[in-house]
């Protein structure tokens, strides 16, 4: 799910300065692909006690800006937290993504699964590692074709542009065809 930096533990967070001098697609661009109604079902898709479970519910309550976290005041908050993802808030997009996918880490583990990828069992791995022969051109799109029926496109689409950005830098989101058709729509 998220790459380990062994010699930077910080490594992970990446700012926006950073991020643009090395071409590096933006988290906030990720879910700007998606789409606003995409967007409000990640949401929804948060679990509080997941958050609590791997620590990270103080540090995603103040991220959003939020005094309690909880299904309603996430619905409340859906609006405000589009609108500063779409003026580039990176550190909202980095605390957003990893609370929807440390809910999810079932789905995170099958990818990984299915790509090759070493990891702790959790999601977990180390960036360092070799990917040499596991993400070959069109990765992003088998991984898509293999898990759309099993889970949410908005989520597996956040996945698979975490990842790439994780172990790649990719200058725009991959964006299913089908699924930008049906977001576009």
């Amino acid at each position: 799910m998220f790459a380990a930096a062994s010699a930077d533990p910080e490594g992970w967070q990446i700012g926006n300065e950073r991020c643009a001098k090395l071409g590096k697609m933006e988290l906030s661009a990720i879910f700007k692909s998606l789409g606003e109604p995409a967007f409000g079902e990640l949401i929804k898709s948060v679990s509080i006690g997941g958050l609590r479970t791997f620590q990270v519910y103080s540090s995603f309550k103040i991220h959003a800006r939020l005094n309690k976290v909880n299904r309603e005041s996430l619905r409340k908050a859906t609006p405000r937290l589009w609108e500063r993802l779409g003026a580039g808030d990176e550190d909202l997009a980095r605390e957003l993504a990893h609370a929807i996918l440390i809910c999810r880490l079932p789905m995170v583990v099958e990818v990984l699964d299915f790509l090759g990828i070493a990891h702790d069992g959790n999601g977990f791995f180390e960036k360092e590692q070799s990917f040499e022969g596991k993400l070959e051109t069109g990765w992003q799109q088998r991984v898509f074709d293999q898990f759309r029926e099993k889970h949410p496109t908005p989520l597996l689409l956040l996945y698979i542009n975490h990842l790439d950005r994780e172990i790649a830098e990719p200058a725009e989101p991959f964006v299913d065809g089908e699924a930008k058709v049906a977001n576009d729509g």
